[in-house]
C-alpha cells in the first residue's frame, strides 16, 4: 500500500511516502508557520523522489491534531483536496499517538505533549509493555500541573510540550524522567504515514465531508473574546 502522509500539526511541516510501512522518500521542512507556502512544493517533491505519480498512490494519511488550530487546517484541506480529486481514501491520526510510538519501548510510561501556548500543553498519557503501547488517558488541553499528577511512574515525555517545560518537569515530577535524544522529539511523517497503514488495513477511512480537525480547546481568538 503506497501511502503519503501530511503533517503540519506543529512548526514542522512533514511528508512522506510509504510503501508497505517502508519509507520511500520524506522531506521535512522546518521554517516556522509556513505550512501554507511550502506543503504542496514539498508534496510534489517527495513524489519526485519517490519516482511515482499522483495516480499511482493508495491513499493519504495527516495527523488530524492537537496541534496548530491553522497548520492543522491546512494540512487537512490540502489532503482532503488531494483524496477528492484522485478517488482514494484518506485516514487521520493523532498527533500525539504519532509521538507515542515514536518513543515505544524507552519507558514504562510515555507522555506526549505539544506546547498549547498559554502555559498549556496537548498530552495524553500511553503504557508501555514489551514495546507494545496502549493509551490509559483520553487527549487533554491542561496544565504541567495536571500532567505531572497523572502520570504514575517513571515516564519519558516526548514532543514540543516536553522540550518547551523541560527544566519544570525534571523538578517537579514525582518519579524518574527520560527525554528523547535531540532530534527524535518531533513528529516524524513515516510513522503518520505507518500509523495510518494500519487504521486503513483494518477497513477505517474518513468521510470527506465529516472530519475535522481535533482541536481540545477553543482557539486564542476565541478564549480572548471570553476574557
Amino acid at each position: 500500500m503506497r501511502l503519503l502522509a501530511v503533517d503540519t500539526a506543529t512548526e514542522v511541516c512533514g511528508v512522506a511516502l510509504t510503501d508497505a510501512g517502508q519509507p520511500l522518500a520524506q522531506r521535512i521542512v522546518d521554517q516556522g508557520l509556513t505550512h501554507a507556502r511550502v506543503l504542496m512544493t514539498t508534496i510534489h517533491a517527495v513524489i519526485n523522489d519517490a519516482g511515482l505519480a499522483l495516480d499511482a498512490l493508495d491513499g493519504f494519511v495527516v495527523t488530524r491534531g492537537p496541534g496548530s488550530f491553522t497548520g492543522l487546517r491546512i494540512g487537512i484541506s490540502t489532503v482532503k483536496g488531494l483524496s477528492l480529486a484522485t478517488g482514494k481514501p484518506f485516514i487521520g491520526v493523532s498527533t500525539l499517538a504519532v509521538l507515542a510510538q515514536q518513543a515505544s519501548g524507552d519507558a514504562p510510561y510515555i507522555c506526549p505533549m505539544i506546547d498549547a501556548r498559554r502555559r498549556e500543553v496537548y498530552w495524553s498519557l500511553y503504557r508501555c509493555r514489551a514495546s507494545n503501547l496502549s493509551a490509559v488517558s483520553a487527549e487533554h488541553a491542561g496544565s504541567l500541573t495536571e500532567v505531572l499528577g497523572t502520570v504514575p511512574g517513571a515516564c519519558l515525555y516526548i514532543g514540543s510540550g516536553a522540550r518547551q517545560y523541560r527544566s519544570t518537569i525534571e523538578s517537579d515530577s514525582r518519579y524518574p524522567v527520560l527525554f528523547p535524544d535531540a532530534g527524535r522529539d518531533a513528529l516524524q511523517p513515516v510513522v503518520v504515514a505507518q500509523l495510518g497503514a494500519q487504521r486503513l488495513q483494518n477497513g477505517c477511512k474518513e468521510d470527506l465531508e465529516r472530519f475535522t480537525p481535533v482541536y481540545l480547546r477553543k482557539s486564542d481568538a476565541e478564549l480572548a473574546r471570553l476574557t
